[in-house]
């Protein structure tokens, strides 16, 4: 959904088994309809069809609507549009029956019979909800991203959608910024491996594979750097900056196979993303080889007149496809400008064969997708592939494998059920169900959960007695979110008497054995339009935390948020960041603070003490002065509170015998490292371990470590293993703003292992000439 459209939905929301695709090579032989297009028959279909195209229909295919089709009013233009051959694809309805309508539309009442490409922000799931993007860095698992996001594509493909706007691979080191809560956090080598894993799991081995999606990684590029945190300003990111960590994740996704990319909102460096030449043309299809097609976000096409670059709609459309912008994203109420190109080819303003390539990615994208064979959906299967358990036991696995465990003072977790016979559950998410699924989530799509208080008093049941306190209220935003009136299940509270409650919580810990405080932010505090000034406890949550605290109980704080929050000073003995963990977070986290699931997850953002800290990364430069760089406020230390890549579990872990095994190599060749890893603590448990390096001289300054390796492993108490990792020639390059070029310098390197950015145990080795 998009900020424009907002506005316009409120009345239309108001009113399979899990086959990882590695494991599909195992079954029958695919028919001739289910193996990957050959490209050069798919480029006969699209030249044989490009040559019956008028100019007026061409740029028909190169403009989406979103289409409400359950209000008439509102799809009668799209309709209409539709049955004029004016209309490529459409988004936002996700009812079968309503999409088979339109596609009806596009194929029998078109001169053309093109079917429609059907879009929608599939982010962390459909109908089976998995955690938010953010909280899937965390778990560090590549397998099981993309097995989550294949679970995604199969419910989406089943009611007919074909493409989802995402992954959102934006690197972001400001956690102001609301919309961090899709992408993967601060580090691009992190992110780089999950925008692959998503992109794999969306699109399975190729475009139009069976129960698989096309993957639209976004924002192109340098959303994340939004200026001050602030969603929709401007991005102004140096060459290095752009070049070595917001640049490596959008490539990653294109080597995974990403069928299409979105253009940004924002200006870069002054330029406007959906005009912005070198980015869409220069280095996205020259340089890296795309061959999918750029759609723009919601208006983006139009707002090249708001930016002020074009004068009016048709100069924002040939300026947009001159740039590399296929597909224009036009919102409810506003005019598509695409259609104008026609005349402009007439004017001179655009050539014939400008507008054929622009075309040409969008119609191979339907024939791969196999939408003129078969462009309609089976409506009651899809009902059964949204019921499959499947998905709900791969959500579950998810969210207890995205959990971090940032505090265990005197190991109170888990949680003994022989010893605590009564717990006080409290807070003004503990009891919210909505608030479990995070943001980009529609009523529409019927998504299911339960609140943590269920899942506690499920996983409980008879044996321990259980009381609940709100305890305080999360005050409104100032600035309302747009998805608010979207939401279809959302009421309005009663108010309640905050002094009282918090007096009740204060009652119910003491007469309690322990007591756990949900505590955070509301799911409508992150994502679009969600930034925020500050990472305190909303409303008076630090005020009911202190003195449920102060009974002298076991405390374990249960945070829901997207972002770090303060909370670093509290005298709780336990945190547990169980982000927006979706459809089956209840029971995760009730696995988790029970010690039926062991936390594993790391920290994929630096956890910073307050906003402002932020931006911040770990991967920061040496400076001229190293040695005071926790120094810099004079108010105290500027470290973060966690570090990025922290996390601790239920056992403990320890690292050595770490080995270079190419202690001296020459430019283009591998380095091999080895080390051990063992469980040190009393039951099995995951570790997340993880490289970094840290060049010491050459041609720029380069940052004093980087993530560049990492493998998630399961380990038995008193197991070890031998963990191997391979420093590519890729891994050591970097780009140089003295050269204006990526190199790979002849260097000596620091090396550690470790389980978190702070790693202790290291090595060294040496790049240097043939």
């Amino acid at each position: 959904m998009r900020r424009i459209a907002a506005k316009f939905a409120a009345s239309l929301l108001l009113g399979s088994a899990l086959i990882h695709p590695a494991d599909a090579q195992a079954g029958p032989k695919p028919s001739s309809s289910q193996l990957p297009a050959n490209d050069a028959a798919i480029e006969a279909r699209v030249e044989a069809l490009l040559a019956k195209m008028t100019a007026e229909e061409k740029a028909g295919q190169l403009s989406q609507f979103f289409y409400f089709a359950q209000i008439p009013a509102m799809a009668k233009g799209v309709d209409d549009q539709i049955a004029a051959g004016k209309a490529g694809s459409i988004l936002f309805t996700t009812d079968p029956k309503l999409l088979n309508r339109a596609q009806k539309m596009a194929v029998e009442q078109t001169r053309l019979k093109i079917p429609l490409l059907v879009g929608f922000d599939v982010i962390h799931g459909l109908h089976t909800i998995f955690p938010v993007p953010l909280a899937m860095a965390a778990s560090w698992d590549l397998k099981l991203v993309e097995r989550s996001q294949a679970v995604a594509a199969q419910e989406a493909r089943a009611v007919g959608i074909h493409w989802t706007f995402a992954p959102n691979v934006d690197v972001a080191l400001d956690a102001r910024w609301g919309r961090i809560v899709e992408g993967a956090g601060e580090d691009p080598y992190l992110g780089s491996a999950m925008a692959a894993a998503q992109v794999r799991g969306f699109q399975g081995s190729y475009i139009g594979a069976p129960s698989h999606i096309i993957a639209g990684p976004k924002h192109f590029a340098g959303y994340g750097a939004a200026m001050g945190g602030r969603d929709y300003d401007q991005s102004e990111i140096s060459e290095n900056q752009l070049h070595n960590l917001y640049l490596p994740p959008f490539k990653a996704a294109i080597d995974a196979g990403a069928g299409n990319i979105m253009a940004a909102y924002m200006a870069l460096n002054g330029v406007p993303a959906a005009g912005n030449h070198r980015l869409l043309t220069d280095t996205l299809r020259t340089e890296w080889g795309f061959r999918g097609w750029v759609v723009s976000d919601a208006g983006g096409v139009d707002a090249l007149r708001t930016h002020g670059i074009a004068k009016d709609g048709t100069e924002a459309a040939v300026k947009a496809i001159s740039a590399g912008t296929n597909m224009e994203m036009v919102p409810p109420g506003q005019k598509a400008h695409m259609p104008s190109l026609a005349a402009a080819i007439t004017e001179g303003k655009l050539t014939t064969a400008e507008l054929d390539a622009m075309v040409r990615p969008v119609l191979a994208a339907k024939f791969r997708m196999g939408l003129f064979e078969n462009p309609y959906v089976d409506e009651a299967r899809a009902a059964k592939v949204l019921a499959d358990p499947a998905h709900a036991v791969a959500a579950r696995a998810a969210a207890e494998r995205s959990a971090v465990l940032l505090r265990n003072e005197g190991d109170l977790l888990p949680l003994d059920r022989r010893k605590v016979r009564s717990l006080a559950v409290i807070g003004p998410l503990a009891d919210s169900q909505r608030d479990m699924l995070g943001p980009w989530i529609f009523s529409m799509n019927n998504p299911s959960a339960e609140s943590l208080l269920a899942g506690i008093r499920a996983k409980v049941g008879q044996g321990v007695t259980v009381s609940y306190s709100e305890g305080v209220r999360i005050p409104a935003r100032v600035n309302p979110s747009p998805f608010d009136m979207m939401d279809g299940k959302r009421t309005k509270p009663e108010p309640i008497d905050e002094d009282a409650e918090i007096a009740k919580s204060v009652a119910l810990a003491r007469q309690s054995d322990a007591a756990i405080l949900v505590l955070g932010e509301a799911q409508n505090m992150s994502g679009e339009k969600a930034s925020r000034a500050s990472f305190d406890l909303p409303g008076r949550q630090k005020e009911l935390l202190d003195a449920v605290v102060a009974t002298g109980k076991p405390v374990v704080v249960v945070l829901m948020s997207a972002r770090p929050l303060t909370v670093q000073d509290s005298k709780a003995a336990a945190i547990l960041d169980i982000w927006y963990p979706g459809s089956q977070g209840a029971a995760a986290a009730a696995n988790l603070l029970f010690g039926d699931a062991v936390p594993g997850g790391k920290l994929p953002i630096s956890w910073v003490r307050s906003a402002a800290q932020t931006p911040m990364t770990y991967a920061r430069l040496p400076s001229h002065d190293p040695t005071d760089a926790a120094k810099r406020y004079q108010e105290g230390s500027n470290e973060p509170a966690w570090p990025f890549g922290f996390g601790l579990s239920y056992t403990s872990f320890a690292y050595s015998n770490l080995k270079v095994l190419t202690p001296k190599v020459a430019h283009g060749s591998p380095v091999n490292i080895t080390v051990d890893v063992a469980n040190s603590g009393p039951r099995s448990g995951d570790e997340v371990a993880q490289l970094y390096i840290h060049q010491k001289h050459g041609t720029s300054s380069r940052p004093v470590r980087q993530l560049k390796g990492f493998e998630r492993v399961t380990l038995k108490p008193g197991e070890k293993r031998t963990l191997t990792f391979t420093l590519s020639p890729e891994d050591l390059r970097y780009w140089s703003d003295a050269t204006r070029s990526w190199i790979e310098d002849s260097s000596d390197f620091e090396v550690w292992v470790g389980g978190d950015s702070t790693a202790s145990l290291g090595g060294s080795f040496e790049v240097g000439e043939r």
